[in-house]
């Protein structure tokens, strides 16, 4: 089978030459200089985005690598790539006709979900890590569009979700029309002093949790017109298994600069896959490679989460947590959040599945999962509310709020847990959740309206 172009697109902060090692490793595999496209795009200004750099990424495609408007290609991503690609093929009115011509996705690190660095890249001690170091207006711009967009829980990664994962189209499956996606990410931390940048649970730079594209989404719904055996959404997963194989002994920049024999002959054999039973043939083979490694890892999963009210205005101040049968809070719920700096109705939490209190939720269904949730106006004069009562056993229960605006509820999620369409917990995924509260603002003396007495 003649291989198809290759497009190479790199990570933030970087350019074309950080994929050398894989150019090398290409060649000798078959594919040919002219076939093997690595595109450099700029990062590091601030007013540039990267829907910019996407649809800069098109216009190249057009005009500059040769291109016909309906010829097909293969993509190699690694880390900040993964999101300008699906920028790209998210652009509406465009969407089919780009998903038909990428036949193949090796998503090397991909930063799918975003990275626990990228808002420290926009302070001043990132700018000076990372920033231009070239004199002139640019100096140590470190491209703060680009790292709003990498945040954890950032809105565009809400937003982008919401077109390619949980839209009504399909982007990533076995079929035809769709790009085959296989992802690999390092099963370590950077070494050195470079492990300073280290987080639980990463290659160094990503999220292990937060590279596949195996998602689910929740809806908690306790505004007053939804019907209470809609209070609890799962909403349908229209993707393939999409997973992460981890690959040993590698972090995020040698998983480009020095990719072991196993991943390259797992990348090679991806890019040959040509129908749904070569691509479940090859599933197979990777997990067996990568098993023992899996095993071996730290079972995290992520969950961003935004709450709204029923206007679909965010909710800035707020908290989520779980509790079991017993009523006791999963305390590795709360472990490492992150509040997205740009809208704080945005959140990230990252979850260490090991620490469950009671590890037989991650074998089966316990009798109660609770969510128990708050929030705040931070004024008398505007108050959250939930719905009250519990007419379908969905258990819902709430407190009324204070003087101070701040209210309190708690739902059972038991109904969704397995054998029902879905697992809660379920380790190196990320399961998107949007809460749904309303807002009143009270009238009377005093109150956000009231009636103007005139004088006698």
């Amino acid at each position: 089978m003649a291989n198809r172009p290759l497009i190479l697109l790199h990570g933030y902060s970087a350019d074309g030459s950080a994929f050398g090692a894989w150019r090398t490793v290409l060649r000798e595999a078959g594919w040919s200089a002219e076939q093997l496209c690595t595109v450099s795009y700029e990062s590091l200004t601030n007013e540039v985005s990267v829907r910019d750099i996407a649809e800069g990424f098109d216009k190249l495609l057009r005009h500059r690598v040769g291109l016909a408007n309906d010829e097909p290609f293969d993509v190699m991503v690694h880390s900040t790539g993964m999101l300008v690609l699906r920028a790209w093929l998210t652009r509406r009115g465009m969407t089919a006709q780009r998903r038909a011509r990428v036949k193949h996705v090796i998503a090397l690190a991909p930063a799918t979900f975003g990275s626990p660095l990228a808002h420290k890249g926009r302070s001043f001690l990132g700018a000076l890590v990372k920033g231009r170091k070239q004199l002139g207006p640019d100096f140590l711009e470190a491209g703060d569009q680009v790292l709003d967009a990498l945040e954890l829980g950032s809105r565009f990664g809400w937003d982008l979700s919401h077109a390619d994962l949980f839209g009504t189209e399909c982007f990533y499956d076995s079929k035809r029309t769709t790009p085959y996606v296989f992802v690999f990410c390092g099963a370590r931390g950077y070494g050195g002093l470079s492990a300073l940048a280290n987080s639980p649970g990463t290659d160094g730079t990503v999220r292990w949790a937060g590279c596949a594209l195996n998602s689910r989404k929740v809806v908690l719904d306790l505004t007053a017109d939804c019907a209470d055996d809609a209070r609890v959404q799962a909403l349908d997963w229209t993707q393939d298994d999409v997973p992460m194989h981890p690959i040993a002994n590698v972090d995020h920049g040698s998983i480009l600069s020095a990719p072991p024999p196993a991943l390259q002959q797992l990348v090679i054999d991806a890019l040959r896959v040509s129908s749904r039973p070569s691509y479940a043939a090859w599933c197979e083979r990777a997990d067996t490679t990568v098993r023992s490694t899996r095993e071996a890892m730290v079972p995290w999963q992520q969950f961003v989460v935004r709450a709204v009210d029923e206007r679909g205005d965010g909710i800035r101040d707020w908290n989520l947590q779980l509790g079991l049968r017993d009523g006791a809070t999963l305390e590795p719920f709360t472990q490492d959040v992150h509040v997205y700096s740009g809208d704080a109705s945005y959140r990230s939490f990252h979850v260490n599945l090991s620490q469950l209190k009671d590890s037989a939720v991650l074998r089966g269904r316990p009798r109660r999962l609770t969510a128990q949730l708050y929030a705040s106006t931070g004024t008398q004069r505007v108050l959250y509310s939930g719905a009250m009562g519990d007419t379908t056993g969905v258990g819902v229960a709430v407190e009324a709020p204070n003087r101070a605006g701040t209210w309190y509820g708690s739902l059972d999620l038991s109904s969704v847990l397995p054998g029902g369409a879905m697992r809660f917990f379920h380790p190196f995924t990320t399961t998107f959740i949007e809460l749904r509260l309303d807002r009143e603002p009270l009238t009377g003396p005093g109150m956000v309206v009231r009636l103007h007495e005139p004088d006698q």
